[in-house]
């Protein structure tokens, strides 16, 4: 299997309900470094996975809609606990639907998978990744 990555950054605000939490309960920021890795297992005709520019692009369009935004405050998370593990898998929902419009150019149409995780520190770091 094939693979690139592209990375951005971005800088939340949210809380989260449940005891498991403990002082995560409260409105805290957090910033995540994101990579997303879009996996093949044939190179294109090109002999790339997929053009790094324009994945580059869309996921820097993704992480501009959650960027600086409190989540609570934000209509498509209400009443959700955006984890880590969660906000992963928005990504990666939003990059797959992206692929599949054709944003990506024709060469993703033949992307396997792709995978984003969100690095929360230098230790630790949650990850979700889905076929396509």
């Amino acid at each position: 299997m094939f693979s690139i990555t592209v990375r951005d950054h971005i800088m939340i605000a949210h809380s989260f309900r449940g005891e498991v939490f403990g002082p995560a309960q409260k409105l805290h920021g957090a910033t995540f470094l994101v990579d997303a890795t879009f996996r093949r297992e044939q190179l294109d005709q090109d002999n790339i996975v997929v053009d790094i520019g324009l994945a580059t692009q869309e996921l820097r369009l993704i992480t501009a809609e959650l960027n600086y935004r409190n989540l609570d405050d934000e209509p498509d998370f209400a009443g959700v606990n955006t984890s880590t593990e969660y906000l992963a898998k928005v990504i990666a929902d939003r990059l797959a639907e992206r692929v599949h419009q054709g944003n990506l150019g024709e060469g993703a149409k033949g992307l396997a998978a792709i995978s984003v995780t969100l690095h929360e520190s230098h230790i630790a770091w949650a990850s979700y990744e889905r076929a396509l």
